[in-house]
């Protein structure tokens, strides 16, 4: 079709081929001049955008200095607290046992402690998954001679070990005297030990004690006996090395009860054989394998701080645990801080939205406010990080002291400190500037004239679509994924509650004026009612600003949630398995050794006491299931229990449902729990692949499907098949039912049985706590409990306090005016309160269900229970918040610009 053209479009044609032929016309040397005059006129109007914008952003500052205040508390803190974590998982990274035991060995020779496991994920290339076993993996003793072969060997000592109890209960380490040289220890007085009755001990067992020449009682294989001191021993290395006693060779390798085998080689180097040589000799002569049957454990030669690795066993792979669960830990705290940066940051730009929309009807550009507000948020970041780089090294140093109580002391290289305060200020400095800009997009892209309508509109009362569509979202991946912490055990269990709970956390946040909306239509009448004028006034500032309101409780319901699921996954955990071995437990007393634990045979000795029907001994370990999950290949370290068939229906009752208990005999059986034998889809006579606690390959056969696993366990063997693979085969305690008869005290008859097996030895009632598979919390649980719940938790009653004060802070014109049309203090007081308890109460009950929603899951999937929390724990966490709430709001409105508002009538 062709295009008309009038009178106006052929005038602009005209002009244009005549500039055109201008420009065609024009010298080189007038046009060079024409483009540098241009390029020094865009240069001034950049110039002066940039000066426009330091200029708002200087006067901004100064002006809403309260608002920046409680953004720079917020989100240094969130710096301080990413920063600690890092200090804390770079400081376990770099963590390594300490060398005490074998601090005079050049040179350590020892199986390996991990174990492997291969599989193909479908559509991928192989992977492979490794853990660290629980027990010691040992060396055949044949590799002994191996190395004291090698060149640059001037002595290679067989270091083997085991648990002892002095008369009065007391734990030592019992190792022969050869051995002594690898710790360095010296005879201060007396001899070494010539035959099996006699022991050197060192100085800490010797300290006010028996001199050599007299004689000491101690328990190590059996009933305790009495034997001569010979000597006495001390070192000069300044580590913590345990008590020991030394034995002779041969008596130390009939005590340790595993003859052919030794649990490592120390070796001394001669005179002038660098590390490195070392290490390439001895590698020279060592075989592939372990050799002993049955295990297919490599062989490592251990050199410097790696000698440690061969005295804590499982000093690594409780690092790897508290590496798991710090890191599902510090991902919900990364998700925190983000939650927290793009709260307060949003709210303090949403605030000043008529402020921005005024500046840009009056002919500020876009990127004049863009720029303003960048800069803003730059020098608040600043403060921000520098803050919370320095608040990260004392938090780091606080959650470091409370995890360093086990055997692992964690070191704090220079560089960790630095490297800890500049993650955590890198975090605000990054996400400061891009989340402000993104909050203020909203206004600085509307044209003059629309912004001057927007300057004096009030906020909308509805999210946007995309903030609405990404919100169901999260809350339908937050709700189906809560399921994946049924998969869980323990602390790992919270830790995956608690990431779905972060999902609807967060769904919370993006749908917020919505459910803010529902929480006015149900609470809004009773809120009336009963606050009369205020409740009124209350009830329509929330109805007018349901933003404000959704962004009030989104920080309450932060906390509720992550607390909730954190303190309740154990507890639910802790009184399911509780109740299980309580139901599961039929003796009426227990028999402990302390430390030492109890040879296998005090069970047999206190079956012969009167009165006693059945004893049965319990023996704890540890078993590595290889399994795939989704496809990927998963190596699961599973607690077990060692117990003994004859008397076993009288003292326990897992709740057989298939099989008999009675053939639990032997070497190759083996009771599984009904789950774990449902997803292996095993029952009485099929096998189970399983590696040992020192990675023996077993494929033993059910005897018996059980359903009371939760407390006892998901396999239970019987005592002799574990009793060769564990470091110490020590009863950790004697089941025993008693019938009393008529003036009978069959408690005092076990004593008097148990007597000949020394002190340390107590004789009690028996509780479900003594055959729960769950040991008792230990100071790592604390840590991770306090870390998790009091410093997270704590943090985020900190954002609770920031947003809300940053909210009221921006409400004083409000106040003002309210207080100009005849409302009272107390009115506006009341109304405060009012508005204080709405916001508390709305966030305590969707908290509560945010976290319920994945405990609910959990509980009923792992333990056929309901979720379960201490109702002290709740009434502590409403009073905190309620207390964080009422800080929030009402502290700053009865400071400086609060106190004009409150304090008197504005005229």
């Amino acid at each position: 079709m062709r295009r008309r053209t009038g009178p106006v479009a052929q005038e602009r044609s005209e002009a244009a081929n005549g500039r055109t032929g201008a420009a065609a016309q024009e010298s080189p040397g007038a046009r060079k001049r024409r483009t540098s005059t241009a390029a020094r006129e865009s240069l001034g109007v950049r110039q002066g955008s940039r000066r426009a914008s330091a200029f708002l952003a200087r006067r901004s500052l100064a002006t809403h200095r309260r608002a920046w205040a409680a953004v720079i508390v917020a989100t240094g803190a969130a710096a301080a607290l990413v920063g600690a974590f890092a200090f804390v998982v770079g400081s376990l990274l770099v963590a390594a046992p300490p060398v005490q035991r074998y601090a005079g060995a050049d040179a350590v020779v020892a199986a390996d402690q991990k174990v492997s496991y291969t599989a193909k994920p479908w559509g991928s290339e192989p992977q492979t998954a490794t853990a660290y076993l629980p027990e010691r993996a040992r060396l055949d003793s044949s590799v002994l001679a191996a190395v004291a072969g090698a060149d640059g060997v001037a002595k290679a000592v067989a270091d083997d070990s085991v648990p002892v109890s002095t008369g009065d209960g007391r734990p030592a380490v019992g190792r022969s005297w050869p051995s002594a040289a690898l710790t360095r220890y010296e005879l201060a007085e007396g001899r070494a030990p010539e035959d099996a009755t006699e022991v050197v001990l060192d100085g800490a067992l010797a300290a006010g004690g028996p001199t050599p020449g007299e004689r000491v009682v101690l328990r190590a294989d059996g009933a305790a006996r009495t034997y001569t001191v010979s000597g006495i021993a001390r070192t000069g290395h300044g580590g913590d090395a345990p008590p020991a006693v030394f034995f002779t060779e041969p008596r130390l390798t009939a005590l340790a009860g595993h003859p052919g085998r030794i649990d490592a080689i120390g070796v001394v180097a001669e005179p002038g054989v660098s590390r490195e040589a070392l290490r390439d000799a001895i590698g020279a002569v060592l075989p592939e394998r372990s050799g002993v049957p049955g295990s297919d454990r490599g062989v490592r030669v251990l050199t410097g701080a790696e000698r440690g690795e061969a005295e804590q066993v499982d000093a690594l792979g409780g690092r790897g645990d508290q590496l798991a669960l710090l890191g599902s830990i510090g991902g919900t705290v990364l998700m925190v801080a983000l939650l927290v940066i793009a709260s307060t940051l949003s709210q303090a730009i949403r605030q000043r939205s008529g402020e921005l929309a005024l500046l840009r009807a009056v002919g500020a550009s876009p990127r004049q406010l863009r720029s303003a507000i960048g800069r803003e948020a730059g020098r608040v970041s600043a403060a921000a990080a520098l803050l919370g780089g320095i608040g990260a090294v004392p938090l780091g140093l606080a959650m470091r002291s409370l995890l360093t109580t086990g055997p692992l002391p964690l070191p704090v290289p220079w560089w960790l400190p630095p490297a800890a305060a500049l993650t955590g200020g890198l975090l605000v400095a990054l996400l400061a500037r891009p989340v402000a800009m993104l909050a203020a997009r909203s206004v600085t892209r509307l044209r003059p004239t629309a912004a001057l309508g927007a300057a004096t509109a009030d906020e909308p009362s509805e999210p946007g679509r995309f903030r609405t569509v990404a919100g169901v979202v999260l809350a339908f991946a937050g709700i189906s994924s809560a399921g994946v912490a049924a998969t869980q055990s323990g602390q790992a269990a919270g830790a995956a509650a608690s990431g779905a709970a972060m999902s609807l956390v967060i769904a919370v946040a993006l749908l917020g004026p919505r459910i803010s909306r529902i929480a006015l239509g149900v609470l809004g009448r009773p809120l009336r009612k009963a606050g009369g004028v205020s409740g009124f006034l209350a009830e329509r500032a929330a109805s007018a600003h349901t933003r404000r309101l959704a962004t009030a409780f989104t920080p309450i319901v932060l906390v509720v949630a992550f607390v909730c699921v954190q303190l309740a996954s154990g507890p639910t955990m802790e009184r399911a398995a509780g109740q299980q071995a309580s139901a599961a437990l039929r003796a009426d007393l227990v028999a402990t050794g302390g430390g030492a634990g109890l040879p296998a045979g005090a069970a047999r000795a206190v079956r012969e006491a009167p009165g006693v029907t059945a004893a049965t001994g319990v023996l704890r370990s540890a078993v590595v299931l290889a399994d795939r999950q989704a496809g990927e290949p998963v190596l699961t370290r599973l607690p077990v229990l060692g117990v003994e068939a004859r008397g076993l229906s009288g003292t326990l009752d897992p709740g057989v449902t298939a099989g008999d208990l009675d053939r639990l005999t032997g070497r190759d059986t083996v009771a599984v729990g009904a789950d774990r034998a449902k997803s292996l889809d095993v029952g009485p006579g099929d096998r189970v692949a399983l590696r040992l606690g020192d990675g023996t390959r077993v494929e033993p056969r059910v005897v018996a499907v059980y359903e009371h696993e939760l407390g006892l366990g998901e396999f239970l063997f019987p005592r002799e098949a574990l009793a060769g693979h564990v470091s110490a085969a020590r009863d950790q305690a004697v089941l025993i039912r008693t019938e009393a008869g008529p003036g009978a005290d069959p408690a005092a008859a076990v004593r008097q049985a148990l007597a000949p097996y020394g002190g340390g030895v107590t004789v009690r009632a028996a509780t479900g706590d003594d055959v729960a598979i769950a040991p008792p919390v230990s100071d790592e649980d604390n840590a991770m409990i306090v870390i998790g719940v009091g410093v997270i938790g704590g943090f985020a009653l900190l954002a609770v306090v920031s947003t809300l004060a940053l909210i009221t802070i921006g409400r004083r014109g409000e106040f003002r005016l309210l207080r100009m049309v005849g409302t009272g203090r107390r009115q506006l007081r009341r109304m405060l309160v009012l508005e204080t308890g709405l916001v508390t109460f709305a966030g305590l009950v969707i908290g509560t269900a945010v976290a319920a929603v994945p405990l609910t899951a959990f509980a009923v999937s792992v333990a056929g229970t309901a979720p379960y929390l201490p109702p002290v724990h709740y009434a502590v966490i409403a009073g905190a918040v309620a207390l964080a709430a009422a800080a929030g709001t009402l502290v700053p409105a009865a400071s400086a610009g609060g106190r004009f508002a409150l304090g008197r009538r504005a005229g």
